[in-house]
């Protein structure tokens, strides 16, 4: 997989994650995270999730058995030009 193709799954988690404002203290299922992507990105997009949480990008809990992921407050910028959205 080419390193632009691997950045468009970031992003895309990134942005999804943004959008429903789980951030810092708000997270949710890490298989939320990856939810309505193509099916045949589900594995890339697991291991690109795991490399968001690697480099800091995302935070992540274990919860009720499942990993539960939220955007790092701390990357916010770096996520706002990633995925182009208003901060709030």
């Amino acid at each position: 997989m080419e390193d632009s193709e691997r950045w468009k799954i970031r992003t895309r988690i990134l942005r999804k994650l943004f959008n429903m404002r789980k951030i810092g203290g708000s997270h949710t299922e890490a298989r939320n995270a990856i939810k309505g992507l193509d099916p045949e990105l589900t594995n890339p997009a697991q291991d690109e999730l795991k490399w968001l949480i690697k480099n800091g990008f995302l935070l992540s809990k274990p919860s009720t058995g499942e990993v539960h992921v939220s955007i790092n407050p701390r990357m916010l910028k770096e996520v706002h030009k990633l995925v182009g959205g208003d901060i709030k």
